[in-house]
């Protein structure tokens, strides 16, 4: 027998997910049956005809709000990535592109009373254990939503909301650096020694050389789908690191645990086409990157990963920094298949140690829909 649940559906950044008030859900225990049910999840066909997903992880996914009883924090946010061809939800990590949506979602729901004009919510991500301030507008006691700032890959614009990630290092391992070194070399069956960079900041992330799997790092998504050995290539690095990392006890373990960490392929910066077919100039970015997570390659990068990868290339030695450009003030563009991005990441030394003090990008949040899920 079908049940309804209370929730919305928003757009945060370039995800989309199922946002629910935890008063309204049933014991934790429940929480994986229920939102597979919503999200129309495990799914063969990949399309999730019978949920709300859209068939690719950035489309499958669920977000938990309530108030917070911490000091530092106006709410508590939890996130939860589902899978599309296989049934599981995976809690151990953040989303950044859905976290700009839950200061907007807390205000119009009332969790909090904040008056009009500039308002910055502060959120407990419970996942990652970490503080993110989220600024935005205010009108007439609602999150603004008209404006005029462009995100790549979402179309038309809208009010920009500012996240800050305070102290991102050590979101998934407690450690910036898991392994103590900014570059590492793993024994890959099938590809042998392969030098990455293992970085944990908002998320975890491996970071490799697109050259060293014959690459540009320029592909489209349709061409790594089209090419089933890199894509094998990129999970054994994957799994193989998370084990490196401390995220899994075996490399089997691993692979069933797909969401974190995040893999990602670096080049230099280049001229390359967006999904759009506008044409992206090389020096209109400081470093390209191709991202998987779920075993799906990102139409647009995730957010935390993208914040990532702006800390790992302020890293001296790791595999981003031997490909990036300098930022200028801090300020990293990323390109990607949507087009570029920017991320502002603060990095620094202490005690002779790689600390992550912050990292800030904007992103743009819309609520599509209020009322109640149903789900068996």
């Amino acid at each position: 027998m079908q049940q309804r649940y209370r929730a919305v559906f928003a757009r945060g950044g370039t995800s989309k997910a199922l946002i629910f008030h935890l008063e309204d859900l049933p014991e934790r225990e429940q929480w994986d049956s229920l939102f597979m049910s919503a999200m129309g999840t495990p799914d063969p066909n990949g399309r999730q005809l019978n949920g709300m997903g859209g068939g690719v992880s950035s489309l499958s996914k669920v977000c938990i709000v309530a108030p917070s009883q911490r000091a530092d924090a106006d709410v508590d946010y939890t996130f939860g990535q589902v899978g599309v061809h296989r049934p599981g939800v995976d809690y151990s990590g953040n989303c950044g592109n859905m976290s700009s949506a839950i200061g907007p979602f807390a205000v119009d729901e009332g969790l909090l009373k904040v008056a009009d004009g500039e308002v910055t919510v502060r959120i407990y991500n419970t996942n990652t254990q970490k503080i993110i301030h989220a600024t935005f507008a205010v009108e007439n006691g609602r999150a603004k939503v008209a404006g005029d700032l462009e995100i790549p890959g979402v179309a038309g614009s809208g009010a920009p909301v500012r996240l800050d990630f305070l102290e991102p290092g050590g979101a998934s391992t407690g450690r910036l650096l898991p392994s103590g070194n900014a570059l590492d070399i793993l024994e890959i069956p099938g590809l042998g020694a392969v030098e990455v960079s293992m970085i944990d900041a908002a998320n975890a992330c491996v970071f490799v050389a697109a050259r060293r799997l014959g690459l540009s790092g320029t592909e489209l998504p349709d061409a790594l789908d089209a090419n089933p050995q890199v894509l094998e290539h990129l999970a054994a690095i994957r799994a193989h690191a998370a084990v490196a990392m401390g995220l899994s006890d075996t490399v089997e373990q691993a692979r069933s645990r797909p969401m974190i960490p995040l893999i990602a392929m670096v080049a230099p910066a280049a001229d390359s086409a967006s999904l759009s077919g506008q044409e992206i100039a090389a020096a209109d970015v400081d470093l390209c990157v191709r991202m998987i997570s779920n075993g799906q390659p990102h139409r647009a990068l995730p957010l935390t990963g993208s914040l990532c990868t702006a800390v790992a290339a302020h890293i001296e030695g790791s595999v981003v920094h031997a490909v990036a450009r300098k930022a200028a003030n801090g300020m990293l563009r990323l390109g990607m298949p949507s087009g570029v991005i920017t991320v502002a990441a603060e990095v620094g030394r202490e005690d002779g140690s790689w600390v992550a003090r912050r990292g800030a990008f904007y992103r743009t949040t819309r609520r599509l829909f209020e009322g109640f899920v149903y789900a068996s």
